[in-house]
């Protein structure tokens, strides 16, 4: 079963009389496998925060629709089992980290001691163990976005959305959410996120999508996308120095072994940037 698949999903918003419709999102098709961190990947304007919000029934779409775990979005029973980080999540300042626990927590129809351990289980998950008695108004950025993991999981959800999740964060804290991350899928958890932080989207996806002025123009798994099929790496073991230069089908006549042949791998961020490049030129030669 898919987690999350959109049909053909668009969302067009009016602007004023003059300018007509802006198309936010464009025939979208996406599947999210259970068990799965999927990153989806975009410049600003791409359609990344739509396409969550659109998941999440915050808004309606123009065209197509959306299913979490083959319930459809439209529906509040889709969302019983979801938990969502937005990108910039507001708190009640007053509240310590705990206090806010328990808030979302009696939210969502829990309490009494299978909160209280909820709550303590959430802390020592997000690191803020000895931050859990002080104020949110004395948190750092990082601190804020790891508080609001939590009260993500606070009901023990199947399926997270989390949008820019280490957005404002310094390398610390980013790596700290990252780590997080790879903790949920270990806990069998499946994850859709939205980011600018290539290099840390290729640490913990198993799959990426990449999408530009609201269509989806790259995607699949981040080991196949970033492996440079142009090239082979050969690496040889016991090969003398007289046969360094020799081609492949030399190797073993100059006394080396063949260890590996395999394709070098290149970074998502040179990936993204490429396809981007790709498709504004695509645009440009039909414009």
């Amino acid at each position: 079963m898919d987690a999350i698949r959109t049909e053909r999903l668009t969302k067009k918003y009016a602007l004023d009389w003059r300018r007509g419709k802006l198309l936010a999102l464009d025939r979208l098709n996406l599947r999210v496998a259970e068990g799965e961190v999927y990153g989806l990947l975009g410049p600003n304007g791409s359609g990344k925060s739509t396409t969550l919000k659109l998941i999440l029934d915050l808004v309606t779409p123009t065209d197509g629709a959306a299913w979490i775990f083959d319930i459809p979005c439209r529906k509040v029973a889709s969302r019983l089992h979801v938990g969502f980080l937005p990108e910039n999540p507001y708190f009640y300042r007053y509240l310590t980290g705990a206090e806010t626990l328990q808030f979302y927590g009696r939210l969502c129809g829990l309490g009494g001691a299978a909160l209280k351990k909820r709550i303590d289980e959430l802390i020592e998950l997000v690191g803020l163990t000895r931050a859990r008695d002080r104020r949110l108004a004395g948190y750092s950025k990082g601190m804020l976005q790891r508080i609001g993991l939590a009260q993500a999981l606070i009901h023990d959800p199947k399926l997270l959305l989390l949008d820019e999740p280490t957005a404002g964060v310094d390398p610390i804290g980013s790596k700290d959410i990252r780590d997080l991350i790879l903790q949920l899928k270990k806990m069998g958890k499946t994850v859709l996120l939205s980011s600018h932080l290539l290099a840390q989207v290729q640490d913990v996806c198993d799959r990426i999508g990449v999408l530009n002025l609201g269509k989806l123009i790259l995607e699949g798994s981040v080991d196949r996308l970033i492996s440079d099929q142009r090239r082979l790496n050969i690496t040889v073991q016991d090969l003398p120095e007289s046969g360094r230069g020799k081609v492949e089908e030399a190797v073993r006549a100059a006394g080396g072994k063949l260890v590996s042949v395999e394709h070098p791998q290149t970074t998502l961020e040179a990936l993204f940037l490429e396809a981007l490049s790709k498709d504004e030129r695509g645009a440009g030669e039909h414009d």
